[in-house]
């Protein structure tokens, strides 16, 4: 009887050490684990116009055109600290020197007001605007306004970054609604969606660029080119 007792005394401190030991493991394994870094984001409340139309009236059909969802509405955006809308009063070029409406400077003064005044009209087809950051920079998010005031959708939306100023090389591609590659530029995935005092917000991801290229072909409505406001949120590149 004492053996047996003997013996389990000794299974269950056997026991209890291990489990000990399993513990310290972890503690340690969690110690040596890099914590993960506290503060590092700051969150940033877009600022939007205020809506131009009431509800959402279908425009012309388009196969890749998103059904409205009012919860998917991004109305603030998570980056690093330091970033700042890197593109408000930078220098705007755009493949129609002499807009039919507007300046192009209204695509970078901060304003994404769709009233009268405040957006640039570019000739009809395949048409861009490009901003130049004024050097290479780390970009998290691009948020863009074309023109809200009827409810429409712009036709081959394309969102480029590259450091060439021509574009010609180094380009990157971070939004395409071209769903049959009509522009040349090859087949997007992402979809054509209604236009809305709330625009639309791309994730750059950090990419290290200093201009970008917006695209468009005409819209639902006519085959004119719009935009109110183009916001670049990033950090100068080190």
């Amino acid at each position: 009887m004492k053996n047996t007792l003997h013996i389990l005394t000794g299974l269950a401190l056997a026991l209890s050490l291990a489990s000990c030991g399993k513990k310290e493991e972890t503690k340690a394994a969690a110690a040596a684990a890099p914590a993960a870094p506290a503060g590092d984001l700051v969150e940033i409340a877009l600022e939007f116009p205020k809506p131009m139309f009431i509800g959402t009236p279908v425009p012309a059909e388009l196969p890749n055109l998103e059904k409205a969802d009012p919860s998917k509405v991004i109305k603030t955006i998570m980056v690093p600290k330091g970033t700042t809308n890197l593109a408000k009063g930078k220098t705007v070029t755009s493949s129609d020197s002499a807009p039919i409406i507007g300046e192009l400077s209204l695509v970078t003064d901060g304003d994404a007001d769709g009233a009268d005044g405040s957006f640039v009209e570019l000739m009809p087809g395949k048409q861009w605007v490009q901003i130049d950051l004024g050097a290479e920079s780390n970009i998290y998010k691009i948020a863009m306004w074309h023109y809200h005031k009827q409810a429409q959708a712009y036709i081959d939306v394309e969102v480029q970054v590259s450091d060439d100023p021509e574009f010609k090389a180094g380009v990157t591609s971070l939004f395409n609604s071209d769903h049959d590659d009509t522009s040349g530029m090859g087949k997007g995935s992402d979809p054509a969606y209604v236009e809305t005092n709330h625009g639309r917000v791309i994730d750059a991801k950090g990419i290290k660029a200093r201009y970008v290229r917006l695209w468009s072909n005409g819209n639902t409505s006519n085959d004119m080119n719009h935009y109110c406001e183009v916001q670049v949120y990033g950090t100068p590149a080190k």
